[in-house]
């Protein structure tokens, strides 16, 4: 017997958000309880410098902060 699973998640992407992987981010951190650079990096099978790039362009528009290390939507 399958089973899928199913999420109440109703998420909406800024829509200045042009980079597929920025918009991966972001739904990732909408998905999670917020997440490290590492946490990141190893989940999303993305490298840590263009995780700090995305990163730190979400947080100058506003849609992430960074607290004790990890980040979390705004």
């Amino acid at each position: 017997m399958n089973q899928t699973a199913t999420t109440d998640l109703d998420v909406s992407i800024p829509t200045d958000l042009d980079s597929a992987r920025a918009k991966l981010v972001y739904l990732y951190l909408a998905a999670s309880d917020g997440a490290t650079a590492d946490d990141l990096c190893d989940d999303l099978a993305v490298t840590k410098g263009t995780i700090l790039s995305i990163t730190g362009t979400l947080r100058d528009r506003g849609y992430l902060e960074r607290q004790d290390g990890r980040y979390e939507l705004a």
